[in-house]
């Protein structure tokens, strides 16, 4: 199978979908498939890739991590139509996202979207964030599921969010996989080595991008709270971002800043032995789909305590692999965090988080994936319009384009005149809205 994906952010970035797709398209080759990507042109990118096409892309949007792609979809149909894909893959509903559904419809082909991100905790990096943006940005991806013959939901509970916004329910829940056999080789002494963390030591640990939606400031108050009443705990920070600062100044403010050390981004092999150095995986994030980090930090045994959230709840289990706080007080956090560096606690917990990412290792996800690509292709029929003649391509590109001002058109003027609602297009040919949502079986 040829499979043509479309991300807005992809290598050398640092991200939760960036990793997601680099994962999912090294399994669809290992096992024979051709992908190609389409991503933004980023500084530092690598210099050959076979398998990757660039669009031009402002950097660093709004002073954010990310890049604004700036597509122009006739500089892609030669690669395209070289490639002859047999189904379109997006993972995101804007920028990317519309030139995925632009080909998807010029050349009859299925449609699948992941909904990787909850949009609506973004719009801070958007000029002139307000209640009216939120409600946009999850108009916006809700809208796009009805472009797509299938939708991919990482969790059950974003499954459940989207039929309760009436997205397509053509709804599949396919988590972002983790190499598992990877993930437990580690050396859990590198990193204590090279920071002077006492051996002895119990290490909290944190891995992500340090940003304002990832609710931060209150780790740090929990987790500093925790090195409070533990005199030989240490905070290891693995991350960049613009949060760094107020949380170095929380642990300056409880007196424990000679304990909380920050090593920037890291990748590869340097990750996987941070975790290993790690003794508890802390988590307060209500902006995850998935939390893949969590899935990464019980590869390597370790236990989590996490906000209850969505994406979250489906893989702590409290009590069995860590601790899942339905409210987010700083020193139950606290509290949870001992509880689990606990001696006596620790080697049950971490024999259930191994059980636990088991079920995210990334071949099995990824063959649940392709059972979606499967399900979409045979739902279908013969799709591919890469061998009309030239008149009939150019007919199908305007159709793409006149389509997608329709949807966008439609969007921007309910959303204008206030009158959003979460229910089915009026607009939509078929489908049938109270159909099950489906998991693809393993």
């Amino acid at each position: 199978m040829n499979v043509l994906m479309f991300t807005n952010t992809y290598l050398p970035i640092v991200g939760g979908v960036s990793e997601s797709v680099q994962r999912l398209k090294c399994q669809l080759q290992r096992v024979g498939h051709r992908v190609l990507v389409v991503a933004p042109r980023l500084e530092g990118q690598p210099e050959h890739e076979a398998d990757v096409v660039r669009v031009v892309a402002l950097q660093q949007f709004n002073g954010s991590d990310f890049s604004l792609p700036v597509p122009i979809p006739g500089q892609l149909y030669d690669a395209i139509e070289a490639f002859e894909p047999d189904i379109v893959h997006s993972h995101h509903p804007f920028l990317l996202g519309d030139t995925a559904a632009r080909a998807a419809e010029t050349y009859g082909l299925p449609l699948i979207f992941t909904h990787h991100t909850l949009y609506e905790h973004y719009t801070h990096y958007v000029p002139g964030d307000s209640s009216r943006m939120q409600r946009f940005a999850v108009a916006l991806a809700t809208q796009y599921t009805w472009l797509c013959d299938e939708v991919i939901a990482p969790s059950e509970s974003i499954r459940d969010l989207l039929v309760s916004r009436a997205a397509n329910p053509d709804i599949n829940v396919v988590p972002s996989g983790v190499e598992m056999q990877r993930f437990r080789q580690g050396d859990p002494e590198h990193w204590r080595r090279m920071l002077q963390i006492p051996a002895e030591a119990t290490v909290f640990g944190h891995v992500g991008r340090l940003a304002r939606e990832k609710n931060l400031e209150f780790l740090a108050a929990a987790v500093c709270g925790a090195l409070v009443s533990h005199p030989r705990a240490w905070w290891l920070v693995v991350g960049e971002g613009d949060a760094r600062s107020a949380m170095a100044k929380t642990a300056e403010r409880l007196a424990v800043s000679d304990r909380v050390v920050f090593t920037g981004r890291l990748q590869g092999q340097a990750l996987i032995d941070a975790y290993h150095s790690m003794d508890v995986f802390a988590f307060a994030s209500h902006s995850e789909t998935q939390g893949m980090v969590i899935a990464e930090a019980m590869a390597t045994g370790l236990p989590v305590v996490a906000l209850d959230a969505a994406g979250v709840r489906e893989v702590v289990d409290d009590g069995r692999n860590g601790r899942l706080l339905s409210q987010a007080n700083s020193d139950a956090f606290a509290a949870a965090l001992g509880e689990c560096a606990d001696p006596d606690r620790r080697a049950a917990f971490e024999r259930e988080a191994l059980i636990t990412a088991a079920s995210y290792d990334e071949a099995r996800c990824a063959q649940r994936c392709l059972r979606v690509y499967r399900l979409a292709i045979a739902r279908g029929g013969p799709f591919t319009h890469a061998d009309d003649g030239g008149w009939e391509r150019v007919r199908s590109r305007l159709g793409a384009e006149w389509h997608m001002l329709r949807h966008r058109g439609r969007l921007l003027r309910h959303l204008v005149q206030g009158e959003w609602r979460e229910e089915r297009p009026s607009w939509w040919p078929g489908g049938d809205s109270e159909r099950e949502p489906k998991l693809p079986s393993e």
